[in-house]
């Protein structure tokens, strides 16, 4: 008997209405991380990808068909990376605003990494105060490493500060052996589907090992 091997999906969404933005490349900097610890497919998408139909919406069947599509993507995505940037003290209401159209029971234990960016460190409980929160209200697993980035930790469109870099790799190492764990346990394939094993391992256990 052909067993059928699915890779598992993870969609990052992120609230940015322009590109090229900071939270996006968060969303994609965690998505590669998680990629370098376990064979997955990662799809991104913002606001962009939503189209201004989304902002019109006020019920899910009035959503544009790219709206709905990422909405679809979410629902029935293995696991979710949520990045906004901050804007007036919170997340974007767009970002909230599609999250408001995703059933109240799509998204329980499944693993999810939150992150932001802002102008500077004063917004970054953000994170803590309202997006883990937000997703905890769908019964997700949040997992424990948040990860927020200011303006001045990028450059060239990419995060350069080595502790938000930690912080990217802890987030999707506890992403991956979420997911990783559940699907071993559901019996979705013979073996964890894990690219690197020993990466798997957090920071703090490769520098001990190291030493």
């Amino acid at each position: 008997m052909t067993i059928q091997i699915r890779k598992p999906r993870i969609v990052a969404f992120t609230g940015s209405t322009r590109r090229p933005s900071k939270s996006r490349a968060l969303a994609e900097a965690i998505g590669a991380a998680v990629r370098g610890q376990l064979d997955a497919d990662v799809a991104t998408f913002d606001v962009v990808d939503a189209g201004p139909g989304l902002g019109a919406a006020f019920t899910r069947h009035q959503l544009t068909p790219e709206a709905a599509a990422i909405v679809d993507a979410i629902e029935q995505a293995d696991a979710v990376i949520a990045v906004s940037p901050v804007y007036k003290g919170s997340y974007t209401g767009l970002f909230k605003h599609l999250f408001d159209f995703v059933d109240q029971n799509a998204l329980a234990n499944k693993p999810v990494v939150v992150g932001a960016t802002g102008g500077g460190h004063r917004h970054a409980l953000i994170v803590e105060h309202q997006l883990r929160p937000l997703f905890g209200f769908f019964s997700a697993l949040v997992v424990p490493t948040a990860v927020y980035a200011s303006d001045h930790e990028f450059l060239d469109g990419r995060v350069v500060e080595p502790a938000v870099l930690e912080r990217i790799e802890q987030a999707g190492t506890q992403l991956a052996l979420l997911l990783a764990a559940q699907l071993q346990a559901a019996g979705a394939r013979p073996e964890l589907p894990i690219a690197h094993p020993e990466r798997l391992e957090q920071p703090e256990q490769r520098r001990a090992v190291a030493s």
